[in-house]
């Protein structure tokens, strides 16, 4: 037997999948029939002569489209709108505008009278490695100005995926206070005011969330801003329990990150969670639960701090994003998010991407030199406070400076050197000068060109980064080495398992696919954990955002994955990464492409991807939808 909604001729007809709805419970195999974009039908033997189209899927799994709950895609969505590799990866909803950075009031270019500011290209530019050419473009084409505008434009495009915008802090301070006094001075009490009030009216409109950040090594990306934080790293006290109250309010999600290098403000400014203090619990989502490879004491705290501000003691609404990935990111030359952290190496970081000579400057001073190496070798002798510290993994950075822990990548400039540590690399130059290496004319000539002290570690960073720049290609493993660690974050009651950080860090990450690599994590477990993570993906952040996505419950809009659980138990992620060229982007992109995995992805009634391709219908035609919170 099955129910339906009406009698009517199907769209689509999905046959003998293992149906997983969404809700946590045991799958059952049935057929799943689509009709207008609705799940009309649902059960056993429906009629495939009355469906338009019909996918088999015996053997595979059927599930709710998943949810990326931390997304920079707001750019993409103006160049891109049909979110390709969302499609790719059996992501249908994205939650967009976090980090505190969005497009939610356009360009916001204007002149104060000494330049003019360009938030979009200054706050994106370095915080989500986005190059300033494609921020450009998609900024050039920005004509609204308003919260409510932002959301009329989003409904005309043709998004391939539903997208749920939220309110990003530094863009709503920049609105408020222009770009130059956001990040100069603190507030007056009517800026505040201001500001409550713009968010208060998107609140009525319907965006779901809030972001503000925290992380202390996020930085402007334009003259005369290169060494100043984003406008939301100047927020003030009385600034953020004003808006965080707005966001309680209206019962919405305030998405934020730690203030990492102080634990006391952390547990400060995350107790805004507390409806105890506050008269009712605000729904809060803290970037991120992962067990950090130098420093083993971040995710122990997570735990601590989600069982507290879960407590009744607190009373919060507290969840930690998760990453089902190890935290793999690359580095072209001295750019990538991990030297934003470390003083010497964020100087590298502040020339825009064609000022090799302004970085060859800085890697020729002696002055910087010397304060790089006493950083860089700091600890390795194992003695002193950071030797210690060293030695029972407390370091002040995520990026490890041991050369066994840095990998070289990609065949620039010598294909040789491709998968050789850092170490290897220099054991390789020993070899050479001591005649025990056999290699080629071209490989000989840039061992011979590295300094006379390889055993200097330092050194030999500061010859790479020096005569290659960003031809230099390398990565590192910050997080989640530990497999069983990462998979308890993920799947701790208090955390939130669907974040990947699509659509930013073009050529440093390729976290598309970290759902797909959660649901490999626990297929052992059985099939009632892969359920509840299927959940986890699904209904449960869908609740927590609060909007209609999550479910293959009857009536529901039908945004459907289907999976061949053969294929996914098969994988192996790290095989299919690759660095493509997209030409709607107009640049490389760090993607990962598992082939066979997602063999149909179903969004709003239309498929989005057949298991082959992107549908020549994404970013043609409008398939996803902006949601908005259903609370109000």
């Amino acid at each position: 037997m099955f129910r339906a909604m009406r009698d009517t001729t199907w769209d689509i007809l999905i046959t003998d999948g293992l149906v997983f709805d969404g809700h946590g419970t045991m799958p059952t195999t049935e057929d799943v029939a689509i009709a207008d974009g609705r799940i009309v039908a649902r059960g056993r033997d429906l009629d495939p002569a009355l469906a338009s189209r019909v996918v088999e899927a015996a053997g595979r799994w059927v599930l709710p489209g998943m949810l990326d709950i931390h997304t920079h895609y707001d750019l993409e969505v103006e160049l891109a709108p049909g979110l390709p590799e969302a499609a790719r990866h059996g992501t249908t909803t994205v939650v967009m505008s976090n980090c505190s950075l969005g497009t939610t009031y356009g360009h916001q270019r204007r002149d104060n009278g000494e330049y003019v500011e360009d938030p979009i290209i200054d706050c994106f530019a370095r915080v989500e490695n986005i190059p300033k050419h494609v921020l450009t473009r998609a900024a050039d084409e920005m004509d609204w100005t308003t919260s409510e505008e932002y959301l009329a434009h989003l409904d005309d495009q043709p998004l391939g995926a539903n997208v749920v915008p939220q309110i990003p802090h530094s863009m709503l301070r920049a609105q408020v206070m222009g770009l130059r006094d956001s990040v100069n001075r603190d507030p007056s009490h009517d800026e505040i005011v201001r500001m409550g009030q713009l968010l208060n009216r998107a609140m009525k409109e319907g965006y779901a969330g809030f972001s503000t950040d925290a992380l202390p090594f996020h930085y402007l990306s334009n003259d005369p801003n290169r060494k100043t934080k984003i406008p939301t790293q100047w927020t003030t006290r009385e600034e953020l329990k004003t808006l965080t109250h707005v966001v309680r309010h209206h019962d919405r999600v305030w998405q934020g990150t730690p203030p990492k290098d102080s634990p006391v403000d952390t547990v400060k400014t995350f107790g805004l969670t507390s409806g105890r203090l506050f008269g009712s619990p605000l729904r809060t989502t803290i970037v991120a639960a992962m067990d950090v490879n130098t420093d083993r004491t971040i995710l122990p705290l997570a735990k601590v701090l989600m069982a507290v501000f879960n407590s009744r003691l607190v009373d919060g609404n507290f969840r930690m994003q998760a990453l089902a990935a190890e935290f793999k990111v690359w580095a072209d030359g001295p750019l990538t998010p991990l030297c934003e952290e470390i003083p010497e190496l964020r100087e590298l970081n502040e020339p825009d991407l064609e000022d090799r000579e302004g970085r060859t400057a800085i890697l020729d001073d002696p002055d910087w030199q010397a304060r790089f190496r006493t950083m860089w070798n700091a600890g390795k002798d194992g003695k002193g406070l950071r030797g210690f510290l060293k030695k029972v993994r407390i370091e002040p950075w995520a990026l490890p400076t041991d050369h066994e822990k840095l990998v070289i990548d990609g065949n620039k400039p010598v294909a040789a050197w491709k998968g050789l540590t850092f170490a290897d690399l220099q054991r390789r130059v020993e070899a050479f000068r001591a005649g025990r290496l056999d290699t080629t004319t071209a490989e000989a000539a840039e061992l011979r060109a590295f300094p006379a002290d390889v055993d200097d570690d330092a050194n030999v960073v500061i010859h790479l980064l020096r005569t290659y720049d960003l031809d230099f290609r390398w990565y590192a493993i910050t997080a989640n080495s530990d497999r069983r660690a990462a998979k308890a974050a993920l799947t701790h009651r208090y955390t939130l398992p669907g974040f990947n950080d699509s659509g930013a860090h073009l050529t440093n990450m390729a976290f598309y696919d970290a759902n797909l690599r959660g649901l490999q994590w626990v297929m052992d477990d059985g099939l009632a954990a892969v359920s509840r993570h299927i959940m986890r993906l699904t209904k449960e952040p869908a609740d927590f955002w609060q909007v209609d996505a999550g479910t293959l419950d009857v009536g529901a809009v039908a945004d459907v994955v289907v999976i061949d659980p053969a294929r996914l138990r098969g994988w192996d992620p790290e095989s299919t990464i690759e660095l493509t060229y997209r030409d709607d982007l107009g640049d490389e992109v760090m993607v990962n492409r598992p082939e066979g995995i997602v063999t149909t992805t179903v969004v709003g009634g239309t498929v989005a991807w057949d298991g082959v391709d992107v549908a020549p219908e994404v970013g043609k035609v409008r398939l996803g939808r902006t949601l908005l919170a259903v609370n109000g």
